[in-house]
């Protein structure tokens, strides 16, 4: 059973129905329906960024991470980051006024940056851990490009390893672009030699991440997570079903 009914999102955020139908959908696919996670979403700040959020792209995948986080959280909220060379706001996206919250969240950001990914994992270990959740979590990590320091944020990606915390990376851009050879290495790094478990997944959502099923993007969203649940329960990392 869904954490949030299909009534509560018809009432809240009618226009997420049909994220949120497709969300539970692919929930079932892959084993996950009536599991409970929180949902984080991370959003790159970067300069290069700009097109995404003028054309709507951020705000249509922080849309449909709401229709998914509606399946596994009571409480109809993601914790957003956004980053770029710092962290710029760490804040929330919810049901009800979620139409037009993103470019309402950036317009009282400053300048547009780097990509520090290692801030940006930081802010949502600390949100995480200040939370006192015991539920895995499940964290949407959006960035259109390489970090400025890969030492770094491969470290904090190892680290976070042994946290009940699974890093879905989404690349906007070219899928051919090297911005991306770095992200491909995180999701390749090795298992038990630098982390306990694989805790991160890759994938492209293109050059317009707007023309993306739904259905297909909950699936890459969600397609490595029950293995990692799997290996982080008989780790250790996440408390048994």
């Amino acid at each position: 059973m869904a954490a949030i009914s299909l009534r509560k999102v018809e009432e809240a955020a009618p226009a997420l129905v049909g994220p949120y139908r497709s969300a539970g959908v692919c929930l079932r696919k892959h084993g996950l329906d009536g599991l409970r996670a929180a949902v984080y979403l991370v959003v790159d700040y970067s300069g290069s960024m700009k097109p995404y959020y003028k054309d709507g792209s951020v705000q249509a995948l922080a849309d449909r991470v709401l229709g998914l986080s509606a399946h596994l959280d009571d409480d109809g909220r993601v914790p957003v980051v956004f980053f770029s060379t710092d962290i710029d706001a760490v804040t929330d996206i919810a049901l009800d006024g979620h139409e037009g919250r993103i470019e309402r969240i950036v317009s009282g950001l400053g300048h547009m940056g780097k990509t520090s990914y290692h801030l940006a994992m930081d802010a949502v270990i600390d949100h995480y851990l200040d939370s006192g959740a015991t539920e895995p979590a499940l964290v949407v990590f959006q960035t259109d490009g390489g970090p400025v320091n890969k030492l770094a944020a491969e470290r904090y990606l190892c680290k976070a390893a042994g946290l009940p915390l699974f890093w879905q990376f989404v690349g906007f851009g070219d899928p051919g672009s090297r911005q991306f050879e770095f992200l491909r290495k995180l999701d390749e790094l090795a298992v038990p030699g630098k982390r306990i478990v694989d805790n991160a997944g890759f994938f492209h959502a293109g050059q317009d991440p707007r023309r993306v099923s739904d259905a297909e993007l909950y699936d890459r969203l969600v397609g490595e997570f029950p293995h990692w649940l799997a290996a982080a329960r008989a780790a250790g990392v996440v408390r048994p079903a």
